[in-house]
Formats: C-alpha cells, structure tokens, sequence
C-alpha cells in the first residue's frame, strides 16, 4: 500500500490492515489508513499525534468471539465518527 492508492479509495472507505509492513509508513502518515510498522509504535513517533487519526488496540487473531468484538469496535468507532460519547475512555499514562 503505497501512496497512490490510499488516495484511490472511496470517501469513507476503511483500509483494515492486519500485517503493519504492508502499508508504507509514510504514506500511512499522509493518507492516515491503520495498523502501523513499527508495531507497537514507539514514544514520541509521530503518528501518535497526527490529526484525525484514532489509534486501537490490535484485535487480530482467530478466537470464537473474534467477529464480537471486531463488531464491537467498528460500532465504537461509529460513535468516535458521529461524536456520541465513547464508551471505554482511558486517561493518564499506559
């Protein structure tokens, strides 16, 4: 995924991306898509402070409630979107 072709993409479309090296890093950082190289990022790196970007916990695997919980996080995601209070707010350092 270079920066070409996040650029190609339909307005609201979603680039899910399991495997952080796929996607260039710095197209990343211009097209603001998800999952990152390095993973997890680093302190200080400067995606954590690009704008409109929301960074997620990694949710990838196979488990039985893998699709739960994808569900779970699209339907948060729809709150952060329509700006509806979110539901697992973390504060402070982690």
């Amino acid at each position: 995924m270079n920066a070409t072709r996040p650029a190609k993409m339909q307005p609201g479309a979603l680039l899910v991306n399991a495997r952080g090296a796929i996607v260039d890093t710095e197209s990343l950082l211009q097209a603001l898509v998800d999952v990152t190289e390095p993973e997890p990022l680093p302190e200080g790196h400067p995606l954590w402070s690009a704008p409109n970007l929301l960074i997620t916990q990694h949710i990838a695997g196979d488990s039985e409630r893998f699709m739960q919980h994808a569900f779970k996080l699209v339907c948060e995601v729809q709150l952060f979107v329509r700006g509806d209070p979110l539901l697992n707010i973390v504060t402070g350092e982690y």
